[in-house]
């Protein structure tokens, strides 16, 4: 052991040491040094901003840039297809030529949806499930009929739909909802030429109720006699509407 710490002490370990020391010095630094060359540390150059643009273009853009892309697509409701709208890396990050710059575009594909369940939906309730499987609301119209601002029927580009049935996504959906007054009015029958007895039948039917009755001429039998006029007048020609329980006045005659 008395040796071994004589020879450390000896000129020529210490040269040794120092050749070793230096041998692994410079590979150290030859290592650092490569690797910089390798990865090419601070360079690079921004990523181009690509958000917006069409995917043509973009792509030109980067062909151009020497960078390599790969492209996703999703669909957007109201966005243009082949328009970029996610890029990564981020615009102006600071990366290595030829590094893969992955794109989003919007889909030229729209996928359908399963037609939801709005039928007696009110319309505000319609309007937010239409909303949330991807559909708009179209043309609305009302019908008589006494749920106010329900759904009654829905159609697209003309045609009845069935619940569950698939829609394009982004659709137009039309709407007849009620107005809430069916119940309250009824078609005015004709009572011209019907005996008593027959007119408060028909008008028990329509829930409207006979009112003054008025005699023309001389009426021997009543139960014989016929309706000559009516009030409200009924028209053949055009539907008229009355509200539940009006009276409607008779003129009767046996001529």
């Amino acid at each position: 052991m008395s040796k071994f710490f004589k020879y450390l002490a000896t000129p020529v370990f210490r040269k040794n040491l120092i050749i070793a020391f230096a041998v692994i010095s410079i590979l150290i630094f030859t290592l650092f040094i490569s690797l910089r060359f390798y990865t090419r540390h601070g360079e690079g150059k921004p990523v181009p901003d690509l958000k917006g643009l069409s995917i043509e273009k973009a792509v030109e853009i980067l062909e151009n840039e020497g960078f390599r892309y790969q492209v996703d697509s999703v669909f957007i409701l109201d966005k243009a297809p082949g328009l970029v709208t996610e890029q990564d890396p981020d615009a102006n990050t600071n990366v290595k030529d030829n590094r893969m710059i992955y794109l989003t575009i919007v889909s030229s594909q729209t996928p359908d949806v399963n037609f939801p369940d709005i039928e007696n939906k009110t319309f505000i309730e319609a309007q937010a499930m239409l909303s949330n499987y991807g559909l708009k609301v179209g043309d609305t119209i009302y019908r008589s009929d006494i749920a106010r601002d329900a759904v009654l029927e829905f159609t697209f580009a003309g045609q009845p739909l069935r619940i569950g049935q698939k829609v394009p996504k982004g659709s137009k959906i039309n709407l007849v909802l009620g107005d809430g007054f069916g119940a309250s009015e009824v078609e005015l029958p004709n009572l011209v030429g019907l005996t008593l007895s027959e007119a408060m039948f028909s008008l028990k039917g329509a829930s409207l109720t006979l009112g003054s009755i008025t005699y023309e001429g001389a009426v021997k039998d009543s139960l014989s006699a016929v309706i000559k006029y009516q009030t409200p007048l009924y028209n053949p020609d055009s539907l008229i509407k009355v509200n539940i329980g009006t009276n409607i006045n008779v003129v009767i005659s046996n001529q």
